[in-house]
């Protein structure tokens, strides 16, 4: 009974100091490593879907507000995400390391777009400060249309540069793979 106790004790700590999402999303990263959980790159073009890209994003510092449609042309890694989403948390960091390795290599022809669906912008830019995040951070400024109101999170949809769905992941992942990478890099080169 008392390592009942001791265990109930652990979780309520984790709970009332707010680090049970990052524990969580800890242990859920242990599972992206493994390699387990790939997104979809195989998709058929009759899958293909035209994403209404005609809204508003803006960064978390409210002085940018861009048009989803500015991007056309670009390849578009799209990632909805909140900060009390341990699995969001989780894949994070391989996203980071994804966008650097682009960055890098000055790949300008892909876009990141990481949507926070937080309530609070205040809270979503904290948590990206806190956590050394670079990647392009944003929330929504107009209506989200209906082909990205998901029912779960995250949800990570890659864009054509025609401006085609041509992946979408409802789950975590791990996106930082040479497969994944290269995938994306030819998306460019078909334009």
């Amino acid at each position: 009974m008392r390592d009942w106790g001791i265990i109930a004790v652990v979780f309520l700590t984790l709970y009332l100091t707010g680090l049970h999402t990052d524990v969580a999303a800890f242990a859920q990263r242990m599972i992206l490593y493994t390699g387990i959980l790939a997104p979809e790159t195989d998709l058929d073009e009759s899958e293909f879907i035209d994403a209404d890209m005609d809204f508003e994003i803006k960064n978390l510092d409210g002085d940018e507000v861009v048009n989803l449609n500015d991007f056309k042309g670009k390849v578009v890694f799209m990632n909805i995400w909140a900060t009390w989403c341990a699995p969001c948390i989780a894949e994070m960091p391989n996203i980071q390391s994804l966008h650097d390795k682009l960055k890098e290599e000055n790949n300008d022809d892909v876009v990141f777009v990481m949507l926070s669906m937080d309530r609070s912008e205040e809270k979503a830019r904290k948590f990206i400060k806190k956590k050394g995040f670079t990647f392009p951070t944003y929330v929504a400024a107009s209506k989200v249309p209906d082909v990205f109101n998901v029912p779960s999170i995250p949800t990570t949809f890659v864009i054509s540069p025609e401006g085609k769905i041509v992946s979408k992941k409802v789950g975590m992942a791990n996106y930082d793979k040479k497969k994944f990478k290269s995938y994306l890099e030819g998306l460019t080169t078909t334009n």
